[in-house]
């Protein structure tokens, strides 16, 4: 973020006032305007996971304004510093359900979580899930510096928080079909977004179960032909012969027989469109 940026920048503004030390990455403050900006003002309550400094606590409140309830979470008990600042200050480990269990049950719903705190994939993992039963509809979940699934030290590759994220995303397009089953297995986290170092979970259980059925504008139908897999030649030319009208129309039992070499044709350049789309995946 340029100097011109900051200065525009109301989360910039209000670190910049904050009495006592807080870190953060310049390129975050763009992304704290854009999400929470709507909140500014409103009787909310905001969690942050990880205040021991203070700074954030004081950049939160000036920020939000004097009707926010600012709740801070840490590990180490010294953050009990900032309760005479008259901030509410829980001292527990975030990898610990028990400890997030006991704490929402005394915080009550909340409308947005930031997960500043110590970036292993388990504590980033399980804030997710203890916290998204206690969060309002319409409300957010954040984690921050979500780069470290990619840096050694924080945890097995293969449960990362971006693959947890990954998902996640999976469960919620998944959705399409899971309605209709009524093996829904998402029911809180409506949509997923990514920014850079950052993934924000969406809170919203009635439209995560809304039932959906596909439905038409009842226009003048022109009965196109899709062609979405007819791309490739064969199966162009194939489907082509198939439906014209012509000796096939009156051969009716090579119809079926065509049918079948069409399947075996797409099979085919399915397989050859693994190796095309490899290299798409390659960093993956």
């Amino acid at each position: 973020m340029s100097k011109i940026q900051n200065k525009l920048s109301k989360s910039f503004q209000s670190f910049n006032k904050s009495p006592y030390s807080s870190v953060k990455i310049s390129s975050y403050f763009d992304v704290y305007d854009a999400l929470f900006s709507k909140y500014i003002g409103k009787n909310i309550t905001f969690v942050e996971v990880g205040v021991l400094g203070g700074g954030s606590l004081f950049m939160w409140r000036d920020f939000f304004g004097p009707n926010a309830r600012i709740i801070g979470i840490d590990l180490n008990p010294g953050a009990k510093r900032w309760e005479k600042d008259d901030f509410e200050i829980y001292i527990g480990s975030q990898s610990d359900p028990l400890f997030w269990k006991k704490t929402l049950e005394d915080i009550g719903e909340v409308d947005v979580v930031l997960d500043d705190g110590g970036h292993t994939y388990e504590q980033q993992i399980i804030t997710v899930e203890s916290c998204k039963k206690s969060m309002k509809d319409g409300g957010m979940i954040v984690v921050e510096d979500t780069h470290t699934s990619y840096m050694r030290k924080f945890g097995p590759k293969k449960y990362s928080f971006i693959n947890y994220a990954h998902n996640i995303t999976n469960r919620i397009n998944d959705r399409f079909y899971a309605l209709s089953r009524n093996n829904v297995k998402e029911t809180s986290i409506y949509s997923v977004r990514f920014f850079q170092c950052f993934v924000v979970f969406d809170i919203n259980r009635e439209l995560s179960t809304e039932p959906h059925e596909g439905i038409e504008n009842n226009k003048n139908n022109t009965n196109q032909v899709d062609y979405r897999f007819y791309s490739h030649k064969l199966v162009f030319y194939l489907e082509k012969i198939i439906n014209e009208k012509g000796i096939i129309q009156k051969l009716l039992i090579l119809k079926p027989l065509l049918k079948i070499i069409r399947h075996i044709i797409l099979i085919y350049i399915s397989f050859v469109t693994r190796f095309k789309l490899r290299k798409y995946f390659k960093n993956s």
